[in-house]
C-alpha cells in the first residue's frame, strides 16, 4: 500500500470523533489543575488559605494562554481552575474541539510547571453557550463560586489553625449560613469585607486600546499609535455589577 492511501485510511481513526463548535456559538474554555490540593500543601508549601505567590502563579499562566495565539475577549482565575471566552469569530483548527482542549491544557501546564519548576498539568473543557446572556452567566457562575470558596476556606483554615481537626473542621462550617460564617470569622478578628478582593472575586483579563507615542524618523515628527494590552483587573465586581460589567466587555 502506498503511503498516500495509507495515509488516508489511518487517519480516518483519528478523526471519526472529532467534534466541531458550530459558528455563531460562544465557546468558553475552563481549564482546572490536577492534582493540585497535594501540589500546594505538599510540594509548594503555599501558605493557607490563600497564597500571593499561587496567585501570581496562576495570573501568568492565564496571561501566557491569553497571548499564545487564540483570539481570546476574556479570561478570569480563581483557586487552581482557569475560563477563557473565545472571540465569537475565532476558527482556529477549524473549531474542533479536540485541539482546542489538548493545546490549552499543554499550554497551561508547560508554563506553570515552568514556574513552579516541577511537573503541573491541568485539563480543560469547552463549554458551547448560544447566547451573550449564557456567556454572562456563566462567569457570573464561576465569580460567585470564587466567593462561596473563599468564604468557606477561610472559615474551615480559620478553625485548623486553632487546632481542630480537619473533620470537625468541615462539620462546624458545613450547614453555616453567609451570615454565620462571616460572624464565626468576625468573632475570631477576622473580617471577610476587609480581606482581598481577588481572593474573593478572582481576577480578570480582558484588552483595552491605549495611545502610544513614537518617532517617525522620515518625517522627524512624533506621531501617535493606537495599540492593544492587556487589562489584569484582581478589583472585579460582584453579582450584578459584574454582569453589566460583562455586557459592557461583550
Amino acid at each position: 500500500m502506498k503511503f498516500d492511501e495509507l495515509d488516508a485510511r489511518m487517519r480516518v481513526f483519528e478523526s471519526a470523533n472529532d467534534f466541531l463548535v458550530l459558528p455563531n456559538v460562544y465557546m468558553v474554555a475552563r481549564l482546572d489543575g490536577r492534582g493540585f490540593t497535594k501540589l500546594t500543601k505538599q510540594n509548594l508549601s503555599l501558605e493557607t488559605p490563600f497564597d500571593v505567590r499561587f496567585k501570581d502563579y496562576m495570573i501568568a499562566t492565564t496571561t501566557h494562554l491569553m497571548t499564545c495565539g487564540f483570539k481570546f475577549v476574556y479570561g478570569y482565575t480563581e483557586s487552581d481552575e482557569i475560563s477563557l471566552l473565545f472571540d465569537l469569530e475565532e476558527n482556529i483548527f477549524g473549531r474542533k474541539t479536540r485541539k482546542l482542549v489538548s493545546l490549552l491544557a499543554a499550554e497551561a501546564s508547560a508554563k506553570f510547571a515552568l514556574l513552579i519548576n516541577q511537573v503541573a498539568s491541568f485539563d480543560c473543557r469547552i463549554s458551547q453557550l448560544p447566547r451573550k446572556q449564557d456567556v454572562i452567566d456563566y462567569f457570573r457562575w464561576r465569580n460567585e463560586d470564587a466567593f462561596r470558596n473563599s468564604l468557606n476556606a477561610h472559615c474551615y483554615w480559620m478553625l485548623r489553625k486553632q487546632g481542630i481537626s480537619a473533620k470537625k473542621a468541615n462539620d462546624e462550617v458545613t450547614g453555616l449560613s453567609v451570615a454565620q460564617k462571616n460572624e464565626l470569622l468576625f468573632q475570631a478578628g477576622i473580617n471577610f469585607n476587609d480581606l482581598p478582593l481577588w481572593q474573593k472575586r478572582g481576577v480578570g483579563f480582558y484588552w483595552t486600546t491605549i495611545d502610544k507615542e513614537g518617532f517617525n524618523p522620515r518625517t522627524n515628527e512624533k506621531v501617535t499609535a493606537q495599540r492593544k494590552t492587556l487589562v489584569t483587573n484582581d478589583a472585579l465586581p460582584m453579582k450584578d455589577a459584574y454582569s453589566n460589567f460583562l455586557t459592557d466587555l461583550l
